[in-house]
């Protein structure tokens, strides 16, 4: 954001010349040849002018370039509407202020001053910032600023921020093996650092994402597992035969749920009320949203495991994601955004891709929609909060085959594909600033053409074919396929290598201010005597250039002689 701040001359009698000091840009102009037209004369100086050195009843000439007139002024009120800064602002404006800046912007700020830096690390636009990108920290931090622990939401931010470059470096993959068949969905609990995979062999198991080993399996559902979703209370599968198979969390269990089956029945359950496969869940803090191929998307009570809304669709539902209290989904080659209350409709994208759109994905705010179709094309669709109106934004085309999933934690968007192939794309660029956050204004492109696709920023191959699905968190993703195994990338070391270069950078960064405070301080103390040999020094180069040892041709000569 730029600030506009009124320009001010000064202008100064020196024996027969009048000059006009630019204090911001550091230009000298001689009045005379301004009033003349002649050509201007400008030479870079620095402009800093004490106000010790001015009587404060003396009179300044103001010059003002627009109007063409000058007039004269007491000095030291040239002097005080010069030495004025932001800081000098009411604290509510400048608060206004901080609010319109993204947070690139915001942390140059930072960098201006120590009063700018306290003002603006302690800005509550650092939450914002977080939680619409994150949402809040699942695991509660104390905030404040009496324990040296404690961390601001500056840090948080910064921290995160830091952590998802780390996609963009080195990694290894780690290879689980265990089912017997193809793998059909994985979910990725970041928060309890585990992994839910099943599949054709229709057994849930449950990983340790740090050690790569099986803590747990379930018995055989029945029947090809398609679905997977969980969170700290609740895992739920679904299946093709129709049911919703689902294990609650014990208090005390090290792993939250027992899959093995318990001697408490109330810890597992299984209801069913669709006419077809499962294909999708999810879930929220109240719900359980589950899609069908029998082309409706059911909104089930989670304590009561009672069906209370029904959303019905002209072709098969492929994947659904909830926010607050909407739901988007996917049928045949339309895309639906729901109501979940009344069961409404708020808006349909028609078409949004010339084939069937099996995936889908969402961003924390729900504003950002990702769309993946048999055609291995992945769309970006912007949700207005003003008339719910939905913009397509971008277009990938980063695969040779269907792609069958999307996940996404910003900025990335992981998608798999048949094709074997994995792609990351970071939407970070297509964000512009906005008044009120840094994501509610976007790259707008009103016809999306074929010369406007975007590049993925990276692509993981090589693992055979057919990606069913694919998740990411924790510096991981894990997806799984066709040939049975489940793969996860682990960048942690990225992370790490990040680190270390961050800390030698700022380790040198301490060493370069300490010297050169040390050599302030010795400057400091020299005085005068400083300022004469400086003064000698540059009398003896003077002396240098005319001399005759920095001409060789002069020296051979002299020397001949």
């Amino acid at each position: 954001m730029a600030f506009e701040c009124q320009r001010s001359r000064e202008i100064f009698s020196r024996k027969n010349s009048v000059k006009s000091v630019d204090k911001f840009c550091g230009e000298e102009i001689e009045l005379n040849q301004v009033n003349s037209g002649n050509n201007q004369k400008l030479s870079k100086s620095d402009p800093i002018i004490e106000k010790e050195k001015f009587d404060k009843t003396k009179l300044v000439t103001v010059f003002h370039p627009k109007k063409g007139i000058a007039k004269s002024l007491p000095a030291n009120e040239v002097l005080g509407n010069l030495s004025r800064s932001i800081t000098d602002l009411p604290p509510a404006l400048i608060s206004e202020i901080l609010n319109c800046l993204d947070p690139k912007e915001l942390g140059i700020v930072s960098c201006v001053s120590s009063s700018l830096y306290r003002i603006s690390s302690e800005h509550h636009v650092w939450k914002e910032f977080y939680c619409e990108r994150w949402g809040f920290p699942v695991v509660p931090m104390p905030l404040g600023a009496g324990n040296s622990d404690e961390k601001s939401w500056r840090e948080l931010f910064m921290e995160r921020e830091f952590r998802s470059k780390t996609f963009m470096g080195r990694y290894s993959i780690d290879v689980l093996y265990g089912h017997t068949e193809a793998v059909r969905t994985v979910f990725l609990l970041s928060s309890k650092k585990l992994i839910f995979t099943s599949g054709y062999d229709s057994i849930v198991r449950m990983w340790d994402m740090e050690e790569g080993l099986l803590i747990a399996k379930s018995q055989p559902l029945g029947c090809t597992i398609r679905a997977v979703a969980a969170d700290t209370k609740l895992l739920v599968a679904g299946g093709t035969d129709g049911f919703i198979h689902g294990w609650r969390a014990e208090e005390g269990h090290p792993h939250l749920f027992d899959l093995r089956g318990s001697q408490n029945q109330n810890t597992e359950f299984r209801f069913w009320e669709h006419e077809g496969p499962i294909t999708c869940l999810s879930l929220d803090l109240t719900r359980i949203y589950s899609g069908s191929w029998d082309m409706t998307v059911r909104v089930w009570d989670r304590a009561s495991l009672t069906c209370v809304k029904i959303l019905s669709h002209s072709d098969w539902v492929w994947s659904l994601v909830p926010h607050d209290t909407t739901v988007a989904s996917t049928s045949g080659s339309d895309v639906y955004v729901w109501e979940t209350g009344t069961g409404t409709p708020l808006t349909i994208i028609h078409n949004a891709h010339a084939s069937n759109v099996y995936s889908l994905a969402r961003s924390h705010t729900g504003k950002l929609l990702f769309t993946g179709a048999e055609d291995g094309v992945i769309h970006m669709f912007e949700i207005c909060s003003v008339d719910g109106k939905v913009r397509r934004v971008a277009t990938w085309n980063p695969h040779a085959g269907p792609v069958y999933s999307l996940a996404f934690e910003f900025p990335w968007l992981v998608s798999a594909s048949s094709d074997g192939k994995l792609s990351l794309i970071d939407v970070r660029k297509l964000l512009k600033k906005s008044t009120h956050s840094a994501m509610e204004n976007l790259a707008r492109a009103n016809h999306v053409e074929q010369k406007n696709v975007e590049p993925p920023q990276r692509m993981l191959h090589g693992f055979g074919c057919n990606l069913f699905s694919v998740d990411i968190g924790s510096d991981r993703i894990v997806c799984g396929g066709e040939e049975g195994v489940v793969r996860i990338w682990n960048f942690s070391q990225a992370l790490e290598i990040e680190q270390r270069v961050r800390a030698l950078r700022g380790l040198r960064l301490e060493n370069r201010m300490r010297r050169r405070k040390l050599q302030t301080e010795m400057n400091g103390k020299g005085g005068r005597s400083d300022l004469c040999l400086v003064a000698a020094k540059k009398n003896q180069m003077n002396v240098d250039r005319n001399g005759f040892w920095h001409s060789k041709r002069g020296l051979g000569g002299k020397m001949k002689a």
